[in-house]
């Protein structure tokens, strides 16, 4: 699985840089809202894929490639659902 690494602000992308020990050169960025990231590039990369948003920081957070966060055709998730829970039979009560 990949990670894109996305940053909140210009300050979390130099920490990134500094922590890596890459902080001595220019770094070439993009601003992308958040569901657009989500919903158009990750499906656009082929491969499962999440983001990584302020990688390295205290407030990072993690969107993995499962339904709810990008879209169902880069879900690594689908199944059925009755199978993945080990739910069976039906009905009501």
């Amino acid at each position: 699985m990949r990670w894109i690494c996305a940053f909140s602000h210009e300050e979390s992308l130099a920490r990134f840089a500094h922590a890596r020990g890459e902080a001595d050169h220019p770094w070439e960025y993009r601003t992308v809202l958040g569901a657009r990231l989500l919903d158009v590039m990750v499906p656009l990369l082929g491969v499962p894929a999440g983001v990584a948003l302020d990688a390295g920081g205290d407030d990072g957070v993690l969107f993995p490639p499962v339904r709810g966060v990008v879209p169902d055709a880069a879900a690594v998730d689908l199944g059925d659902d009755d199978e993945e829970y080990g739910v069976s039979g039906g009905g009501t009560r």
